[in-house]
């Protein structure tokens, strides 16, 4: 029922409604921070104006769910470093057009000497500008470091109260990779069996279209390390969040690999070479190790398939994939073909939390 009501929405809005599904959870954390950083900047701490509070309890959370903890410190002292020069500057050269400039021109110097962060400077800069033209100089001007000071600790203590899962993300899309590869192997080995150089060129578009998961992979590694330093309600999520980001870089590279495969398949059969079918057989059974490596990454602790589960899945697609069957091959391209399908096969090893001399003595057993 639930795949025909989606099947029934138009992919654009399908799309659009899932952008807004995942960020369901980070949007509430900004609407709750921004309402509790104004009311405490002004009815427990009494500022008149307290505009900047919410704005800065929004800005260090954001939408983006990693290096929330970075962005507030950032916002932060960019605030206290606009404000400091700013009323040194507009204190000793007065206002106008040049001394805005100037004092812009200073606290963004000071913010990058300081800080390599991009908002640093921006921070800086724009509350030097309010000092100079908006708020006059003298202890009034910080109570706006003050607001900061709220908003960014509301932001952190929203997280922290309210967190995301901080595996779920991670694993969701280091799974939605997997599903991609595996759904490109079955393609690749039927485009490889019919010859097909559009088929295989199809492939390899997709498979170049893939960054994007791959950023928002570890992206969400990022931020799952952050909130489960963050939240009590996550610090037993520790080691299952360090599992996972052992995956990414395997995961990337096999993605690359997998690339490079459709390079060496697509330069082949552009050539009229067929490729033999002990290796189309293989890439036809990257399917299951694939999906094995999904379900790996989706099961709950303790359910199957487990990290051992997988490696004796991808070790049978190793046991295939012996170097004996690139003696009778004479294009160098499907001999490559093979060595980087062994390569990728490492990379799958390492996915089920393999060292990678571990998995490589595994292809070594298969001369």
């Amino acid at each position: 029922m639930r795949a025909r009501l989606g099947a029934a929405i138009p992919k654009f809005l399908r799309v659009r409604l899932r952008r807004l599904w995942l960020s369901f959870v980070p949007i509430l954390q900004c609407a709750l921070a921004a309402g509790l950083a104004w009311w405490i900047a002004a009815d427990v701490v009494h500022h008149e104006r307290p505009f900047f509070a919410p704005i800065a309890a929004v800005v260090s959370l954001g939408l983006s769910l990693a290096k929330r903890w970075r962005r507030s410190v950032e916002l932060i002292g960019g605030v206290l470093i606009g404000i400091i020069v700013g009323d040194i500057g507009i204190s000793i050269l007065g206002s106008g057009a040049w001394q805005i400039a100037v004092v812009v021109a200073v606290a963004m110097s000071v913010a990058v000497f300081l800080d390599r962060g991009v908002m640093i400077p921006i921070q800086a800069s724009s509350s030097a500008v309010l000092i100079a033209t908006l708020i006059p100089p003298g202890a009034g001007s910080f109570g706006r470091a003050i607001d900061a000071l709220i908003g960014g600790g509301v932001g952190l203590l929203v997280v922290a109260l309210v967190p995301v899962n901080p595996a779920r993300r991670a694993r969701r899309d280091a799974a939605e990779i997997l599903l991609i590869l595996r759904n490109l192997s079955a393609d690749l080995a039927f485009a490889l069996r019919l010859e097909d150089e559009e088929g295989i060129y199809r492939v390899l578009a997709t498979a170049r279209g893939t960054q994007g998961a791959i950023d928002s992979l570890r992206a969400g590694v990022t931020a799952g390390r952050e909130v489960s330093r963050l939240s009590p309600l996550y610090w037993s999520s520790r080691r299952r969040i360090e599992r996972i980001g052992a995956t990414a870089d395997p995961i990337d590279n096999a993605v690359r690999n997998f690339r490079v495969i459709c390079r060496r398949a697509l330069g082949v059969t552009q050539r009229g070479v067929a490729v033999e079918q002990e290796i189309i057989g293989i890439v036809d059974d990257l399917q299951l190790g694939f999906e094995t490596l999904r379900a790996m990454m989706m099961a709950e602790p303790g359910d199957s398939p487990d990290q051992a589960d997988a490696a004796r899945v991808i070790r049978s697609i190793v046991r295939k994939a012996r170097t004996s069957l690139a003696d009778g091959v004479e294009d160098l391209s499907e001999a490559a073909m093979l060595v980087e399908l062994r390569s990728l096969l490492v990379d799958m090893l390492m996915v089920t939390g393999l060292k990678r001399s571990s998995a490589i003595a595994q292809l070594h057993r298969t001369q």
